[in-house]
């Protein structure tokens, strides 16, 4: 099925906090993140779940099943940074959740995707027309979960204020978000569509599409310019700490 429409129009957002993990280039301490925004109608928007449930469990072993110790290493992780923990500090369940959008698929992204039953997937065409999900190393590939899946093809605006911007380039179907806040104004969650400010002057080395990346890149930072938008980065060291996370909103 094609996209979908809201009902409202976002009243808050919340940036929840699904970890800290330790890139070895550089190295450099990213946290995790995924966001709830709530209407004004009621409605209740997941993006991105996280990390799977068995690195909480046992991170090192998940680690190694994975074959992720290449890349890096998990450095804090608990009961508390699964979507069904963050959701709770905000008061909420997976039960209210009445959208999960994924902005690509990744092992830090798409961890409990298939643990909100009922509940629609908002996701990129490109990337749902993947054999699988990327996750990271196939050699633990999950499957995509039978769902109600909503294929975006191009921009649009998902409610008054809450716009979905295709940014292929980090991933085949990149998602990016442009939100408008009652008090905060626009706030733009760039997700992996640039993950850090330095990413920009480093040419975005390492994305499956180097082009695309820096084009959409600097397409986001055009868009944040013109409307004097918040920019929240998808794994930005410098920014993460200080970052208002759950259980405070963002209004």
């Amino acid at each position: 099925m094609d996209q979908m429409t809201l009902k409202g129009k976002p009243l808050r957002m919340a940036v929840l906090d699904y970890g800290l993990f330790e890139v070895h280039s550089g190295p450099r301490t990213i946290g995790i993140c995924g966001f709830a925004i709530q209407t004004d109608a009621g409605e209740l928007v997941l993006i991105d779940t996280g990390f799977p449930a068995k690195y909480v469990a046992d991170a090192r072993a998940a680690t190694e099943e994975d074959g992720l110790g290449s890349f890096g290493r998990v450095l804090r992780i608990g009961p508390e940074n699964t979507a069904q923990g963050q959701l709770a500090k905000l008061g909420l369940a997976k039960s209210d959740i009445t959208l999960m959008i994924q902005s690509h698929t990744h092992i830090d992204h798409v961890g409990d995707m298939g643990g909100f039953p009922g509940v629609p997937i908002l996701i990129a065409a490109a990337e749902r027309a993947l054999p699988r999900p990327l996750y990271w190393s196939g050699r633990q590939a999950i499957a995509w979960p039978d769902r109600d899946y909503r294929l975006v093809t191009r921009d649009f605006a998902l409610a008054p204020g809450f716009e979905v911007l295709l940014c292929p380039g980090h991933a085949p179907g990149q998602l990016a978000f442009m939100v408008h806040l009652p008090q905060t104004g626009w706030v733009l969650l760039t997700s992996d569509a640039i993950s850090r400010a330095a990413e920009i002057d480093e040419g975005f080395k390492g994305s499956w599409d180097v082009p695309l990346a820096v084009h959409h890149g600097a397409r986001l930072m055009r868009l944040a310019a013109e409307r004097e938008a918040l920019v929240i980065f998808g794994h930005s060291p410098q920014q993460w700490p200080d970052l208002k996370k759950t259980p405070l909103w963002f209004t």
